[in-house]
């Protein structure tokens, strides 16, 4: 007497297949621009860093270490002095940051 019959709905009533995937389309959206696409823009943002290293910069690679550009081997490894008259050859990869760029120098003297 408490309980009443359930009457089942009508046969069209059923959701649709869309409606199904509409909640994983917005999850991979929110995805997409929160991490996805950030991601890919540090990437790149990286990259264009790396390969603008010249002689003189003053980098910080993935591993703390400070050092000085002393000269760019080919386009994977870059010689880096990290005390005087020690160099050591890296990866451009692992190199984190660069903290000071150096100026081109001018030809223009007054």
């Amino acid at each position: 007497m408490f309980i009443s019959e359930a009457y089942a709905q009508a046969a069209g009533a059923e959701p649709s297949m869309m409606t199904q995937l509409m909640p994983f389309v917005l999850i991979f959206i929110v995805f997409y621009f929160l991490l996805i696409r950030p991601q890919q823009k540090r990437a790149k943002e990286h990259k264009l860093m790396v390969e603008g290293l010249k002689r003189g910069d003053k980098v910080i690679t993935s591993g703390g270490i400070v050092a000085k550009v002393s000269k760019v081997v080919n386009d994977n490894e870059v010689e880096v002095e990290i005390a005087r008259d020690v160099k050591v050859k890296v990866i451009r990869s692992t190199i984190s940051q660069v903290m000071d760029k150096t100026e081109p120098a001018n030809d223009d003297k007054k």
